[in-house]
């Protein structure tokens, strides 16, 4: 077994959900639960099937974001992955029905962070094992930064 990093490239100002799913009909499920959930928000969504053309199907109604959830999932090169790219929208507002949809086995991530695919290859093909999303702590937060996310929060409306 080879174990290897793939950094995945999206827009600047991009969010991405990065996930596994078992069945071919994620395509449509997942561009249902996004367009159902936010309506007219600029998308891309890609799924690597993992059995029969092996093939990386894809939808979306942003060309640009559709090509480059294709193109992230070719590189990590696994079956039964999925990739989302959002502009203009948070994960937050889209994931309760991306897991509702029921295809959806797991979440790896979801966020406008630098993101490394951690990928395990065998003579049978690719598996994503993780992600390295973002970079690492640097120190507990202090008194001021509670203060500076609850008021971020509730500028986002999730705090009152």
């Amino acid at each position: 077994m080879k174990l290897e990093s793939i950094r995945l490239e999206f827009p600047d100002g991009c969010n991405i959900i990065l996930g596994q799913s078992h069945f071919i009909k994620t395509v449509e499920d997942l561009y249902e639960a996004i367009t159902g959930t936010l309506p007219g928000t600029p998308f891309g969504l890609a799924f690597s099937e993992a059995s029969g053309p092996c093939l990386v199907r894809s939808d979306g109604n942003d060309l640009e974001l559709k090509k480059v959830a294709e193109d992230n999932l070719l590189r990590i090169a696994a079956g039964h992955c999925f990739m989302i790219v959002l502009a203009k929208a948070f994960p937050i507002q889209v994931l309760p029905a991306v897991r509702a949809v029921p295809e959806v086995c797991r979440i790896f991530c979801a966020t406008a962070n630098p993101v490394e695919v951690i990928v395990a290859r065998t003579g049978q093909g690719g598996g994503i094992l993780g992600v390295v999303d973002g970079e690492p702590p640097t120190a507990v937060e202090c008194r001021e930064d509670v203060e500076a996310r609850l008021e971020l929060l509730k500028r986002f409306g999730y705090k009152r």
